[in-house]
């Protein structure tokens, strides 16, 4: 069975302050992962047993479903509302999980290959949708469950704890607002998007990396501003993630004259060099508008939908007429 919810201990605050992130273990039963991800051969059209039908590199698979993160793994949920800073601070959108999967197969080409995390080609910061401010709602946590067992050369996400106080301090001296590829507000690629260079520039600076791996069940809980990749899966098992959102109701505050800031917000605040106390960063205020950005992923998404929901009714004809 799942372990049930649990308050934090103060070693795991501590380590997702000092880190970052937190490795949750035993969040939810690999019955209830089956039952998530039981019709993921059929939506992607290729053959289990047979890696000549498996397209290379990783896939995110569109949403077909929606499920109460609540009821379905307690441990998870609780521990995003304690390290959001309660429950009525996170949006109520943010209980649903979907099954808009990512699958990782890995390639032929990479099969056997170890890559330096440095070289990798896909680092980015989450939130591909908004205009970031340090203080920006729409991502206020990270969350990666695990729907297959996940071991070391298998695919999992890697990410880099030590670029955390960097990406803060861009965002610190830009209140004006970034576009989701850094670009500040005011340069001429401003909310469009094009290559990820800051991010991957960024990773090469670093030296702390840390790969996402563990059971079936398991949650990961990054804070907002953790850098992360994918990576090639050399081992080419199946590798099935998926990363729902979590927003809050209002914004990040950094000054809070109770001093009652969130596990997260301390994090942030740690990360800039100051400590928990009510002054914060003071004065600190964004100086641009909040604005959503519409990414170019979403019109690809809604075709794969359309395919996938045929392939799947296909298969429902199918499995009716051989009863």
């Amino acid at each position: 069975m799942a372990s049930p919810p649990a308050r934090l201990t103060e070693e795991e605050k501590e380590h997702f302050r000092k880190r970052g992130f937190l490795h949750l273990k035993n969040c939810f039963t690999r019955e209830q992962a089956e039952s998530i991800i039981k019709d993921v051969w059929v939506r992607l059209d290729i053959d289990p047993t047979d890696k000549s039908t498996w397209f290379s590199g990783k896939r995110n698979m569109p949403n077909l479903n929606s499920f109460s993160s609540a009821d379905f793994s307690p441990k998870a949920w609780a521990a995003i509302c304690e390290l959001c800073g309660g429950e009525d601070r996170v949006t109520a959108k943010s209980r649903e999980w979907r099954d808009g999967l990512i699958v990782n197969l890995g390639s032929p080409e990479d099969e056997g290959k170890e890559v330096d995390p440095r070289e990798l080609d896909n680092w980015h910061v989450d939130g591909d949708f908004f205009v970031h401010y340090l203080d920006s709602p729409e991502q206020a946590l990270l969350v990666i469950p695990l729907f297959t067992d996940v071991v070391p050369g298998g695919g999992g996400t890697m990410i880099c704890p030590e670029a955390i106080p960097k990406v803060a301090k861009y965002l610190y001296e830009h209140p004006e607002g970034v576009s989701p590829r850094m670009r500040p507000r005011g340069h001429d690629e401003f909310k469009m998007e094009k290559d990820l260079k800051w991010f991957m520039d960024l990773a090469r600076t670093c030296s702390d990396f840390v790969e996402v791996t563990g059971q079936c069940g398991d949650v990961f809980l990054l804070h907002p501003l953790m850098l992360h990749s994918a990576t090639p899966n050399p081992l080419r098992r199946i590798r099935i993630i998926t990363n729902p959102p979590v927003s809050l109701n209002a914004p990040f505050e950094f000054s809070r004259p109770d001093g009652n800031y969130s596990i997260v917000e301390q994090t942030t605040l740690r990360a800039l060099g100051k400590d928990a106390s009510p002054e914060g960063l003071g004065d600190w205020r964004i100086t641009g508008p909040r604005e959503l950005v519409v990414p170019e992923r979403m019109k690809a998404a809604n075709r794969m939908k359309q395919e996938e929901l045929e392939r799947l009714e296909r298969e429902r004809v199918r499995a009716g007429a051989t009863a």
